[in-house]
């Protein structure tokens, strides 16, 4: 809140009123508040390019600075982007895949010393941190000519795992959480060696600014004594913390740190506790162990309070960190640790339970691609798609929609489709979409809402021969012109050949296909339905045994699809490169 609301008595009252209504809710009854229901509402959807961080200056001006990856930086002042670049260095740095322009932070004193930070990987791969000011009379521009690295941190061998973001504590000092140095598996240990950067959260302060190196270690930097760890290190044991952020109210320390192989992970430490600790990787990934040579007992480490599985339905591949919502415009929000993950697209809300336990709920059906999330100066929340799209992180008092089942029927010449809604109401009207290869839908028909509630009853009859498999889906309009999807059924009048697509997470760019029918043509689609790979492997008498190299496509969600003669067939894959 700015000082200046405080000289209004309207809004200094309303705002008691406000807070006071929020602690008394969270001192008696916060534990059974319900989980809100989030909307990502578009702000921005063109003007943006693979944006991955989005943060505010602290100086009153209410702007927020976008970082894109290719090393630019814009400002969004009353509601629209300004003209040209805030900052624009692409001749220092190396971008693409996880490198490139990762972060921003401006100095706490920032309205009047002028001075921010930005972390990126420099021409030759290695992470760097330097020092900017702004110019002299003009806060919309940077002064790229006041650039003063204060620390290089060498990245030799990999160009994975980075980490990738700055934040000022409330202590005044600059936290910066680093990679492990790419590849899988940490080849290197660097998590767990103490005279390496990589795989920690460092802390420094930097408000030394007149002599190199330009920042000192804290006095009470939780190794400073000791010879066999860095003294910039606050915190070991990380993979790649890509997105973390402080609790603005509380200062505790949530940390989203990208999986291996098999569990993405959150941490969470109140700020008194995060310091001098070990998260744990190499030895282990979430709750499990991973490589644990040489490793203490797992009691040993700091567990995360909630991790979540590799798979497409109840996870993901890929968590991107999000914030504690401390904002005023949404109540039902507050308090709520909000994250998403990058591939699969869902979202989770976590909050303390008040006995020592966590609520954890998932929402699915948000947009994905989400590279980072970042508040406002007066605590709004918003969310970046690396597509390049910025998204104000909202909620309802209405609840959406949803569906409670929805089935698909084959009959000789038509299939009956058939759901039930639950919580309809502003509802314009239902799309039956179908699709014969599981990637492109077609509208079938449309049936308008009941808008009766609790639950209406739907069926509708699509008249289609000469496809043995159709894939189903429900297109649903609300009269807000939002629009949302359900899962997807499926009618299988001949039942499925004997196909075997492996693997489903895909690492060496090597797919390989078993079939007892011979296929004509092989497909791969991103998820935005553009087709990325296309091979005719011949016919072969018998059992078909393929393997395939594939290009070299980036980490996320594809479709791959069969020809089979008179019929297709699909399957999900994911490709991951971390």
């Amino acid at each position: 809140m700015s000082i200046r609301l405080l000289y209004s008595t309207k809004k200094y009252v309303a705002a008691l009123l406000f807070f006071t209504a929020i602690l008394f809710a969270y001192s008696t009854n916060s534990f059974s508040q319900p989980t809100p229901v989030l909307i990502f509402n578009p702000v921005i959807t063109s003007g943006l390019s693979s944006p991955v961080d989005v943060v505010n200056a602290g100086d009153g001006s209410n702007r927020l600075f976008i970082v894109n990856q290719g090393g630019t930086v814009r400002i969004l002042s009353g509601g629209a982007l300004l003209p040209g670049n805030f900052l624009d260095i692409p001749d220092s740095i190396s971008s693409g895949g996880e490198r490139g322009l990762l972060s921003i932070a401006f100095h706490p004193n920032f309205g009047t010393n002028r001075y921010f930070f930005v972390f990126y990987t420099n021409s030759s791969g290695d992470l760097r941190l330097t020092r900017f000011q702004t110019q002299a009379g003009n806060p919309n521009a940077a002064d790229e000519n006041t650039g003063v690295v204060l620390l290089t941190i060498p990245h030799p061998s990999f160009s994975n795992h980075n980490g990738g973001k700055l934040n000022f504590g409330s202590d005044g000092n600059l936290y910066l959480g680093t990679g492990d140095g790419g590849s899988g598996g940490d080849p290197n240990n660097n998590a767990q060696n103490g005279n390496s950067l990589l795989g920690k959260m460092l802390r420094i302060n930097v408000n030394n600014f007149t002599t190199p190196p330009y920042y000192t270690i804290p006095s009470d930097n939780p190794y400073v004594s000791d010879p066999n760890v860095r003294d910039e290190i606050f915190a070991l044991g990380l993979r790649n913390p890509w997105r973390w952020s402080f609790d603005r109210l509380t200062h505790d320390v949530w940390i989203a740190d990208v999986g291996q192989g098999a569990w993405e992970e959150i941490n969470f430490r109140t700020l008194a506790t995060s310091g001098g600790i070990n998260y744990g990787w190499r030895c282990y990934e979430g709750n499990n162990g991973y490589n644990t040579a040489g490793c203490q007992p797992q009691s040993s480490y700091i567990s995360p309070i909630f991790a979540y599985p590799h798979n497409i339905t109840t996870g993901g591949f890929s968590v991107t960190g999000g914030c504690v919502y401390r904002g005023t415009e949404f109540p039902a929000m507050y308090g709520w640790y909000i994250c998403s993950d990058y591939v699969s697209g869902n979202v989770w809300k976590i909050r303390s339970n008040g006995a020592g336990g966590w609520n954890v709920t998932q929402q699915s059906g948000l947009p994905g691609s989400i590279s980072g999330f970042g508040e406002a100066e007066n605590g709004d929340l918003y969310a970046l798609s690396l597509s390049g799209s910025l998204y104000k992180v909202i909620t309802s008092t209405i609840l959406p929609v949803s569906i409670q089942y929805l089935t698909a029927t084959g009959f000789a010449v038509y299939n009956d489709i058939r759901w039930k809604t639950n919580n309809e109401q502003n509802v314009s009207y239902y799309d039956v979409e179908y699709s014969t290869d599981g990637v492109i839908y077609t509208n079938a028909g449309r049936i308008n809402a009941i808008n009766t509630p609790p639950s209406n009853n739907y069926a509708f009859q699509h008249f289609i021969t000469g496809h043995a498999k159709v894939y189903y889906r429900i297109k649903i309009t609300e009269k807000s012109g939002q629009v949302s999807y359900s899962n997807i059924v499926v009618v299988d009048k001949t039942g499925s050949p004997h196909i075997k697509i492996y693997p489903t997470l895909i690492k060496d760019n090597r797919l390989n296909i078993i079939s007892d029918k011979p296929v004509d043509q092989i497909l791969i689609y991103s998820a935005e339905g553009k087709k990325v790979f296309q091979n005719s492997p011949g016919y072969t008498a018998g059992m078909m045994n393929i393997s395939i190299t594939l290009p070299a496509l980036q980490s996320g969600l594809y479709i791959v699809k069969l020809n089979l003669k008179d019929e297709y067939y699909s399957e999900k894959v994911v490709i991951s490169r971390k």
